[in-house]
């Protein structure tokens, strides 16, 4: 019953392209209206990343925020979403990962723009905020808010089980650890830290990230220079699979599309108002800084982890991973590239990529519940469903858990989208603002 009511709506979300019609249209709009801010300012947007924090008591620094968020973003989706990407759509959907990918830069700049405009500051201090106040600002209701803060909890519990079971699945995988013990190793190391102080994220996903990211591009950069003859061969898939004659014939051109936006969507998060909510707290002197920082992980999370990842597997022989799924592909083809340490040392990576996905959706969670209430009961019970759902995925594959986490993703994006839409003046006045007054150091005027 639960899984037809699940399809039923995702069919209605997904199925009719209005998700994804949301998506590349305002994606389109921000980057023309932008003048390409995702280009525009790239090599801007680097430096401001390494720049010294503006943190202070109240807030934590743009670094962290863009760590965070990268947390979050470079998890699961990197890994399962786009060996669940492959699977549906071959090769092809990685280029309409990469779509999405872009013109979710520009996305993903407007909302956390927004989440700096909109941002309140609490009776201690404190800052808070997100897509919730930005959409309520926009809908002109507060029920609209409440209703994107549930649903982004259905995501993120849908999320934890995803990514418990490619914990389970790989570490059975690679050592035989069963499933089950695993799966309370996992709830014993995430529940210590998630009822612990919330305050104690940022830091450890501020050293975290940064480490496991570099570990993974490293390999990958080898088995590019091990293979650096047959990658010209490798684009061409890709780009053929895209938009080649027998996938037209095929009628299959729409499922590569959807698998490639679905789970590139999954991945990089923008559009979504998942990292609004940690863009919000940063202590930036302008709000477009945090949006440029924000749009910069985008790039960061689709343009090189997950081609990254899509790489390990197209790269592989294809006799080495077929009739394989899931994590099993992905340890697949690192077998067939490292052999029995490739299998090891992805159980052990996507443990890490995983265990940072929970840490950076639990801080979003929390953050999302002061929206309702700040009662600490509402996160508490949070906490304790993310518990249950990594046991539950754990140690089931489930299909429905998919379908959960599209779902939520589904009603996030169009709420998000809609207020994005309804709002863009602001977040363009603010960027116009930013390119005269700080960039070009000229007193900007509004007409």
């Amino acid at each position: 019953m639960l899984k037809r009511v699940i399809d039923s709506l995702n069919g209605f979300l997904w199925g009719t392209n209005l998700l994804v019609v949301m998506l590349l249209g305002v994606g389109i709009y921000f980057t023309v209206k932008t003048r390409f801010v995702q280009f525009r300012l790239f090599k801007h947007m680097v430096k401001l990343l390494v720049d010294k924090g503006e943190k202070t008591t109240e807030g934590i620094s743009s670094f962290q925020a863009f760590c965070i968020s990268t947390a979050s973003r470079v998890g699961t989706g990197n890994l399962a979403g786009v060996v669940a990407a492959i699977s549906v759509g071959g090769p092809g959907a990685i280029f309409w990962m990469w779509i999405v990918g872009i013109l979710g830069a520009s996305t993903g700049f407007a909302e956390a723009t927004l989440a700096q405009l909109h941002r309140v500051r609490k009776k201690d201090g404190t800052l808070t905020g997100g897509s919730a106040y930005y959409v309520e600002k926009a809908l002109g209701n507060r029920k609209f808010g409440i209703l994107f803060v549930l649903a982004s909890i259905f995501c993120f519990l849908g999320v934890s089980a995803i990514t418990a079971n490619s914990v389970t699945v790989s570490f059975n995988n690679a050592f035989g650890i069963d499933k089950t013990i695993m799966s309370f190793l996992l709830i014993g190391f995430t529940g210590i830290l998630t009822f612990g102080k919330v305050s104690k994220i940022p830091k450890i996903l501020e050293k975290l990230v940064p480490i496991m990211a570099a570990i993974y591009l490293l390999l990958v950069f080898v088995i590019i220079l091990k293979n650096i003859e047959i990658i010209p061969r490798v684009l061409g898939e890709i780009v053929s699979g895209a938009f080649g004659f027998k996938q037209a014939v095929g009628g299959g051109i729409g499922a590569i599309v959807m698998a490639g936006v679905k789970r590139g969507l999954f991945s990089n998060e923008a559009g979504l108002g998942t990292a609004t909510s940690v863009a919000a707290t940063a202590e930036v002197s302008h709000p477009v800084k945090q949006g440029l920082t924000q749009s910069l992980g985008v790039f960061v999370d689709t343009l090189v982890i997950c081609t990254s990842t899509a790489m390990i597997m197209l790269l592989a022989d294809k006799g080495a991973i077929e009739g394989l799924s899931g994590m099993e592909l992905l340890q697949g083809a690192m077998n067939y590239h490292f052999g029995a340490f490739g299998v090891n040392f992805i159980a052990l990576i996507l443990f890490l990529f995983s265990f940072s996905t929970i840490l950076g959706i639990g801080y979003y969670a929390q953050t999302n519940l002061n929206y309702i209430s700040d009662k600490n009961y509402l996160k508490t019970v949070y906490k304790v469903l993310v518990l249950i759902m990594i046991l539950f995925g754990g140690v089931n594959q489930s299909a429905v858990v998919w379908s959960l986490a599209d779902l939520g993703l589904g009603f996030m994006g169009v709420i998000n989208l809609t207020a994005l839409f309804i709002l863009r003046k602001q977040c363009l006045g603010s960027l116009e603002d930013y390119d005269f007054n700080v960039l070009s150091k000229k007193k900007w005027v509004a007409n």
